[in-house]
């Protein structure tokens, strides 16, 4: 059987242990706080009034009257939801397999699953911090049919996150350094990624590198929809499909290859 119908069937098959998974760990991402879940809605609230009050004041500051401070928040606001999950996968799941290892030592266990766990965890967050934008943007006046077109949007860098997943998971069981390395690196990709401010204000190399980026291409095409009501140019939109479907098959192939030296290795 080819290996990606392999992946399908078992995807298929494991549903509900996948999702009892994804349960588990956003419930215990809360466990033992005052508000548990209820953060995941607060938590995003609060960084939207921080970036409101202060980048607000700071860019509103060298961007003058063109914009006011709830503008700014989610113009900010737009790239981060876009950005974070990516971020949150790309620093977690290099520890991944070590720190599952109770399962990774079982044959039975189907470990493909896990980077696939670990981001449909980040994906819950990534929802309702979606849900909040949207919110905010409907207040603000400046929401537009397009908006409908997020999740669409969102294809291409969802399955680039998971490429990464699979691939970053079984890398780091034999290259422990990715564990302090990829926090940098998300950090450095966050100020060459357009999160806070506009791509057209880039330098010209790091322009033709942010137009060939799944990543980059979705923060403008979230911008655009929300807060321009601007469709995704579809060419661009699927050319970044396909990087992202082939990040995503190579990341799954790789894992598939190495998966028969986690156990010894761990």
């Amino acid at each position: 059987m080819h290996p990606l119908a392999r992946l399908t069937g078992g995807l298929f098959r494991h549903h509900y242990l996948i999702s009892q998974f994804v349960r588990r760990d956003v419930l215990l991402k809360y466990r033992g706080s005052f508000l548990g879940i209820g953060w995941s809605f607060l938590y995003p609230l609060l960084l939207l009034a921080a970036f409101t009050l202060v980048f607000g004041g700071v860019l509103g500051a060298r961007w003058g009257a063109q914009k006011s401070h709830l503008e700014l928040a989610l113009f900010i606001y737009c790239g981060l939801v876009v950005f974070t999950p990516f971020a949150e996968i790309a620093s977690t799941t290099p520890r991944l397999l070590q720190a599952n290892q109770v399962y990774v030592k079982k044959i039975l266990f189907p470990t493909e699953i896990l980077p696939l766990i670990a981001l449909l965890s980040a994906s819950v967050h990534a929802c309702v911090n979606l849900f909040i934008l949207v919110g905010a943007v409907a207040y603000s006046g400046q929401l537009h049919a397009t908006a409908l077109l997020l999740p669409i949007i969102l294809l291409p860098v969802w399955l680039l996150t998971l490429g990464a997943a699979w691939f970053l998971a079984a890398a780091g069981c034999f290259v422990r350094d990715l564990v302090h390395i990829m926090p940098v690196l998300t950090q450095l990709l966050l100020f060459l990624s357009p999160v806070f401010y506009p791509a057209d204000v880039a330098p010209p190399l790091l322009r033709e590198l942010q137009q060939v980026s799944p990543l980059a291409v979705a923060i403008q095409d979230t911008r655009a929809a929300l807060l321009d009501g601007t469709a995704p140019h579809w060419d661009v939109w699927l050319a970044m499909l396909f990087t992202g479907m082939l990040a995503a098959a190579l990341g799954y192939l790789f894992f598939r290859r190495c998966k028969e030296e986690f156990a010894d290795v761990l």
